[in-house]
């Protein structure tokens, strides 16, 4: 992680504004982190030292199971807040944020402005607003697994998760997020490819139509 400065942290403040999330002057304390691709956002168990806002860039989000395996629950997309639940709650267990690109956050440190977060109604307002919403697409989520073929989930899997048209997901990793098994994902990836939607180039697939792509996939978001 870089802690942005300077004339490179004024451009990102200017483009993504956020001070009117809030109540109270945040702009001498927020700060812009970057992150590389593959790098935690947040470590799964550790309390974050930040309410992040992603800006630019995608996320996955993960949490240890039982069993003891890891597995892919969400993503985080642009205009989201990631550490929001540590904050409303400090023994609320903190989810792994890896990045899927690089990635562009504003950055508010909790140990000097805590009290003024959970004492602000405009901000509080917002984050109900925005756990309302990401309720509701987890919600839509499990239905879609019970109502869709995989070909329509898998294909605005790949859209969502694609980057620069290259999508290169484990197939173990999205077998378990869809719940499907890894031969019918290997079907129907491999139909994607003799239908012209993807090429498959070594471990990775390129997106060859990416019109006819959307076409497939369901119009919520994941």
């Amino acid at each position: 992680m870089q802690n942005i400065q300077n004339e490179e942290k004024q451009y990102y403040l200017e483009h993504f504004p956020i001070q009117h999330l809030f109540s109270f002057d945040i702009m001498n304390l927020v700060e812009v982190h970057y992150f590389e691709r593959g790098e935690w956002i947040i470590k799964e168990g550790n309390f974050p030292q930040y309410l992040y806002f992603l800006a630019e860039g995608k996320a996955k989000i993960y949490m240890t199971q039982e069993n003891g395996k890891v597995a892919l629950i969400s993503f985080a997309q642009p205009n989201a807040f990631i550490g929001e639940l540590e904050l409303l709650d400090e023994d609320y267990y903190s989810k792994g944020v890896q990045t899927m690109t690089t990635t562009i956050c504003l950055a508010l440190p909790i140990a000097k402005c805590k009290n003024e977060l959970l004492a602000d109604v405009v901000f509080l307002r917002y984050l109900c607003t925005f756990l309302g919403n990401k309720t509701s697409l987890m919600t839509a989520k499990f239905s879609k697994s019970l109502a869709y073929p995989l070909e329509n989930r898998l294909a605005e899997f790949i859209i969502l998760s694609a980057h620069n048209d290259i999508y290169k997901e484990k197939h173990t990793e999205v077998c378990d997020y869809l719940g499907v098994s890894y031969r019918h994902l290997l079907h129907v990836l491999s139909q994607f490819c003799e239908q012209g939607l993807l090429e498959k180039r070594g471990r990775s697939y390129v997106i060859i139509d990416m019109g006819a792509l959307k076409k497939r996939a369901i119009t919520t978001s994941i």
